[in-house]
């Protein structure tokens, strides 16, 4: 197990752009012991009703949506795009529902209290759930958005959590 160690979200100094958009994350939540992961690139970082918050975009056809929606709390591991780039994808295009993904990834799960995440993270957001809304058509203001990426319909819902923990790896474990 690699050693990680708690720090202040606003001593965190990595790009969210970076972080979010590039390396991408794994959003990970339990349901009575049972776990699933999905590979995501979309969300953000920031202050939010006076608390440092993580928000994330997770479509309805998720199997990973159902556990997320039955949890407390969710965790964003953050791994190297470099040299994790075959398991993001695998764990963004296979679905749970159809076969132990997180067993085949070769990742090691961890937990922070109760809330798992990857060990082979570089840094870890544990985030408790706050809020959840659904995308809707009727909301956008720019409708290229709509149809450029919900041409199927397949909606997200956007959630927001508190941000509780965030581990860094240990700079002698990298």
């Amino acid at each position: 197990m690699n050693t990680f160690h708690t720090i202040k979200p606003e001593d965190f100094n990595e790009s969210a752009f970076r972080l979010i958009g590039k390396e991408w994350m794994l959003i990970t939540a339990e349901n009575n012991g049972r776990l699933n992961t999905m590979t995501a690139s979309w969300g953000g970082v920031g202050v939010l009703w006076n608390k440092n918050v993580a928000f994330i975009f997770v479509r309805k056809s998720r199997y990973t949506k159902g556990f997320i929606d039955n949890s407390a709390a969710f965790s964003l591991s953050i791994l190297d795009h470099g040299k994790y780039a075959k398991t993001l994808s695998y764990l963004g295009t296979v679905s749970g529902r159809d076969e132990d993904k997180i067993l085949k990834s070769g990742l090691t799960v961890a937990h922070a209290g109760s809330t798992p995440y990857f060990d082979e993270a570089s840094a870890v957001l544990v985030c408790k759930k706050l809020y959840r809304q659904p995308i809707e058509a009727k909301n956008f203001i720019a409708p290229d958005i709509d149809a450029a990426c919900y041409a199927d319909k397949d909606y997200h819902d956007m959630y927001v959590g508190e941000i509780t923990q965030l581990l860094v790896r240990d700079e002698a474990a990298l």
